[in-house]
């Protein structure tokens, strides 16, 4: 039962409204009304959780997202997280989690991945994990490629938070696949290729006086100021050589 999943829709659309935050989104129709669906959503900023799931409350759907573990492990995002029926995702062990999502998949819920598996601190598409086309697959159910622009604003990884007021999210959720994992690369591939369109299309028909040049949260390509994904590829290999760093002088 889902208690504090519709308490939280709640807030978020009284936030969107006070807010003076406009969610502008295409494609709503590609979001089953029943049965089970996988969404590949591109990961931009820590709000993306929220944002992605909105398509589907417009369409009376819940989505169940898969987390890191770490974030069910925090004291207060745990429970949180929990309450809402995610799936855990334990890198050490990503077999078990795929597992869990497609039996959810198959019971008919709607459930999100975020094929990056990380922030894009470039606010382009990354290299995708093939682990979406995988459980789709393994599921039997469309996967359903969900793009976002705008998210950066409010608070992503390296960068002030800004709640102010006049944002505008846009997201359009693209035509569904329906992989059979018989060339899980290939078709990881697809989905990228099919997920940079649907970004091009939102970052071109994004609001021009919102998006003043040399915007940080706008990519180079499109005269903005943000790290182009081989400096952003870097920047993530550096902090993963911090964690090791870390996680080594703990063991000490």
């Amino acid at each position: 039962m889902d208690i504090s999943y519709p308490l939280v829709i709640a807030a978020a659309k009284t936030w969107f409204k006070l807010g003076g935050i406009r969610i502008d989104m295409t494609g709503l129709e590609h979001i089953p009304e029943d049965g089970g669906a996988l969404l590949a959503i591109n990961h931009v900023s820590y709000v993306d959780y929220l944002m992605a799931g909105y398509p589907g409350v417009e369409r009376g759907r819940l989505t169940r997202f898969m987390a890191k573990r770490e974030v069910f492990d925090h004291p207060v995002g745990g429970p949180v997280m929990r309450s809402f029926h995610h799936i855990s995702v334990d890198r050490a062990s990503g077999e078990e989690s795929m597992r869990v999502a497609a039996d959810k998949l198959r019971e008919g819920e709607v459930v999100g991945i975020f094929p990056e598996a990380t922030i894009s601190r470039s606010f382009l598409i990354k290299d995708l994990k093939t682990g979406a086309v995988r459980i789709a697959a393994d599921a039997g159910v469309p996967l359903v490629p969900v793009v976002l622009f705008g998210t950066q604003r409010i608070l992503t990884k390296g960068q002030p938070r800004d709640f102010s007021r006049g944002k505008t999210i846009s997201i359009e959720v693209g035509e569904p696949m329906h992989p059979t994992a018989a060339d899980p690369v290939a078709e990881t591939a697809e989905l990228r290729r099919r997920m940079e369109e649907m970004l091009d299309r939102l970052i071109t028909s994004y609001p021009a006086d919102e998006r003043p040049p040399g915007a940080w949260w706008v990519p180079q390509a499109y005269g903005g100021s943000a790290p182009t994904l081989e400096e952003a590829e870097a920047m993530y290999a550096e902090e993963r050589r911090l964690r090791a760093e870390r996680k080594a002088a703990k063991k000490r």
